[in-house]
């Protein structure tokens, strides 16, 4: 399963979503699924996160526009944790989040700005301790 674009997918991925989350995901993979786990490392992480063009901080903002705009609640949790592991702000988020407002409607932004929090909440709450 693995090569080399497999392989930088995997770093990449868990830097960004973490170690813990990744790993789990793999290990959890089962024949049905297993595939789609190698595509996605392999091109989104591995292919396009890879590339030089943006940095890692501009492509979660990016992600967080897009999976609001699709609605997409566990995967825009999942991707909030991975921007502030990416330098982004709670205040860059909160402004890319209005933003969404505007350009992808008011109740997508409303769902995205109520996970946003859970998420921000659960990772202060970890500095705090």
């Amino acid at each position: 399963m693995t090569s080399e674009k497999f392989d930088r997918g995997l770093e990449i991925r868990r830097s960004v979503l973490g170690a813990e989350y990744v790993d789990k995901s793999i290990a959890n993979a089962t024949d049905f699924n297993m595939d789609m786990q190698q595509l996605v490392t392999e091109y989104c992480w591995g292919e396009v996160w890879a590339r030089p063009g943006l940095p890692k901080k501009t492509r979660s903002m990016l992600n967080l526009a897009m999976i609001t705009a699709l609605n997409r609640p566990h995967e825009l949790k999942l991707h909030v944790r991975g921007a502030l592991n990416n330098g982004v702000t709670k205040d860059e988020i909160k402004e890319v989040l209005l933003q969404t407002a505007i350009y992808c409607g008011v109740p997508a932004a409303i769902d995205s700005f109520r996970v946003a929090n859970e998420v921000i909440q659960e990772e202060e709450s970890k500095q705090e301790i």
